[in-house]
């Protein structure tokens, strides 16, 4: 079998046709995105549609996103948590809060999604706790705060997600001098080596090229403080 990044990309294809199949108001959140110059670096369907799947499983009624871009990967989450529940999603730029803001509006689930705009490591110590699953798919560079955060800000059972671990391979040099490799490879420590997390993680190659995910739940609750804005619900 051809063993080739098209190949990959056309597995996912065919996998996204028959598993998740045409959405317009996702792919209406796509060509928003397009529209207004976002990077294309959102979730691939068939991980929109994990990402769905597994906040279903878990039963979470309260999700934390840390960053939204466009809001697709939101979207998917919102749909997760049921008309009673609740997505908080940190996002830095304001523009792409907007873009977002728009699309999770038209797609039906505006009401259930709380975004806050403004970096992570600021805005995540406003946050009340009590999460049941977190989306960690941010800069890389920042991935150990984002992680300390999301066991103070969850309890044990919480979910964890950090997005894009593969690194196209790079995570296994030690020699690598690009942030965002040393950031995942942080975060991957941190997961193996903090008694709060017990974590796996997964290559992925499809329509994102070489790369992965890291999946962990919270094992025991941490001493910090989780926050003390009763606004974050």
């Amino acid at each position: 079998m051809d063993a080739t990044a098209d190949a990959w990309s056309k597995t996912d294809s065919y996998l996204a046709d028959l598993l998740v199949g045409d959405d317009p108001h996702l792919e209406a959140a796509l060509t928003a995105q397009r529209a207004a110059g976002l990077p294309e670096i959102e979730v691939a369907p068939v991980s929109g549609k994990l990402l769905h799947l597994i906040a279903r499983i878990s039963g979470a009624r309260r999700v934390l996103e840390i960053g939204t871009l466009g809001g697709y990967s939101t979207i998917w989450l919102a749909r997760a948590v049921g008309a009673e529940g609740r997505v908080v999603t940190i996002e830095a730029e304001a523009g792409n809060a907007a873009v977002a803001r728009g699309s999770l509006d038209a797609a039906g689930v505006g009401d259930r999604v709380d975004i806050r705009i403004g970096r992570g490591a600021d805005v995540l110590p406003t946050l009340v706790g009590g999460f049941d699953l977190v989306f960690i798919d941010a800069d890389k560079e920042s991935n150990t705060v984002y992680l300390d955060w999301a066991a103070r800000l969850g309890h044990p059972g919480t979910v964890v997600i950090l997005d894009n671990i593969g690194r196209e391979g790079e995570i296994i040099r030690d020699d690598t001098t690009d942030p965002k490799v040393i950031g995942t490879r942080d975060g991957l420590r941190m997961l193996g080596e903090d008694p709060r997390f017990d974590a796996t993680a997964l290559q992925t190659v499809g329509v994102k090229g070489w790369d992965g995910f890291a999946l962990a739940v919270v094992v025991s609750p941490s001493d910090a403080d989780p926050g003390a804005d009763p606004a974050a619900g």
